[in-house]
């Protein structure tokens, strides 16, 4: 055998046992607490010994791990800012951001799963909904019993959500529900929808949609070259008779779905540096033990340039996630830092998984690695809860004052 195949073999089988490090270029762990820490080290811990060895084999198949809910409750992952009291963890802002942050460094799909159930299914029920909501549902949503999903986008309406055709008319104690939503995570599984439709009047407004309701169907979409790891599907409603019950009471408008996405989005800023960083370190390794022109291609120019780069982006998406949990704890985050830290965090990760691919060369499309899978999945992480486009416009909105979306 070749010195150059030994060199490769002993790759595979380092890459084989989770060596995952984070990088922390500016001392960033004398900012968080004990408690920061603590999460930190449980939740990876966890996606080392539960994720990182089937993920890609799940990936390659297209199947959700469902087996892994139970552990995604057990570390806090589900609602980890809902107080105690309706099953959450009472935790705050910066450790929800350090929770996402690690389970997408595993897997960005498997963050969606966690990010759904907390931001978009536990917040809207838990800020907007009534005392019997909060009681009926939180603490089997919070200890993954009953897992949700969040009905917002159509075929038709993306980008432009207030345009939905999605309503409900009057009957009694009930309502009528007809309309379809997509692109909708965890909605092959979920037991219960959290869906945002129009009355009678046009105005927005949310309905708990429980799975076994006549006419509501969650067909799963396949195909998709991307979150391969993740359940996807629709929401299918054909007359559904909801009760009134079910209506969140204190939301309406189109305030309520935003504010969940805002939820979500400040979860994405942390998860999208988390996919980044493990594509640094994947190609930071490698660059250590493959050898070609006689020495390890880490000492290379050209090399050091790309994880120069990359090592600068994420200290500086850390420090903005930082700053901006910080904010979020003190309730003084506006929609427009999150935004700008979503888009920000999505890029930086995007590029790094792209430089971090090419210094990998072939290896870097296998499934040996997990930089392909990272670069895959955030091509959908770009797109959703807000486009990196529309998430642009939002920052010029804001500095300029004017309106560029109609």
């Amino acid at each position: 055998m070749s010195s150059h195949q030994n060199t490769e073999d002993q790759i595979h089988r380092s890459q084989k046992k989770d060596l995952y490090e984070s990088p922390d270029y500016y001392l960033l762990d004398e900012l968080l607490t004990e408690e920061h820490k603590l999460v930190r080290s449980t939740v990876r811990e966890w996606v080392k010994k539960e994720v990182s060895p089937v993920i890609e084999d799940f990936a390659q198949r297209a199947e959700f791990p469902k087996h892994l809910l139970p552990g995604l409750a057990e570390i806090g992952a589900f609602g980890p800012t809902i107080p105690q009291e309706y099953g959450g963890a009472g935790l705050d802002y910066i450790s929800y951001g350090i929770i996402m942050q690690e389970i997408e460094r595993g897997d960005s799909g498997i963050r969606s799963t966690a990010s759904v159930q907390g931001s978009l299914v536990m917040y809207p029920i838990f800020a907007f909904g009534s005392e019997e909501q909060k009681q009926k549902y939180l603490p089997k949503l919070a200890t993954g019993e009953m897992m949700g999903c969040f009905g917002l986008t159509e075929p038709d309406f993306g980008s432009n959500p207030a345009g939905m055709v999605s309503n409900f008319k009057d009957a009694g104690d009930d309502v009528i529900l007809n309309g379809a939503k997509m692109w909708i995570s965890n909605s092959p599984f979920a037991d219960i929808a959290v869906v945002w439709a129009k009355n009678e009047e046009g105005i927005v407004h949310g309905l708990i949609v429980e799975r076994g309701m006549e006419g509501f169907s969650t067909p799963e979409t396949h195909g998709k070259w991307s979150l391969r790891a993740s359940a996807t599907g629709e929401l299918v409603f054909d007359n559904v008779k909801v009760p009134k019950a079910n209506i969140l009471p204190g939301v309406k408008g189109m305030k309520g779905p935003l504010s969940c996405l805002n939820q979500a989005r400040y979860g994405i800023a942390w998860g999208a540096l988390g996919a980044a960083m493990d594509c640094y370190d994947t190609a930071l390794r490698y660059s250590k033990e493959r050898v070609q022109f006689g020495r390890p291609i880490g000492g290379f120019q050209l090399q050091q340039k790309k994880l120069a780069e990359m090592i600068t982006e994420i200290t500086k998406g850390q420090l903005v996630v930082w700053r901006l949990g910080t904010l979020k704890n003190e309730n003084r985050a506006t929609p427009e830092q999150i935004s700008m830290a979503k888009r920000n965090s999505v890029e930086t990760a995007l590029n790094i998984a792209r430089e971090a691919r090419q210094m990998l060369g072939g290896m870097g499309i296998t499934g040996e690695f997990p930089i392909m899978r990272h670069m895959m999945n955030l091509e959908s992480v770009v797109t959703y809860e807000g486009t990196h486009d529309v998430h642009l416009l939002i920052t010029g909105m804001d500095v300029t004052g004017l309106n560029a979306f109609k």
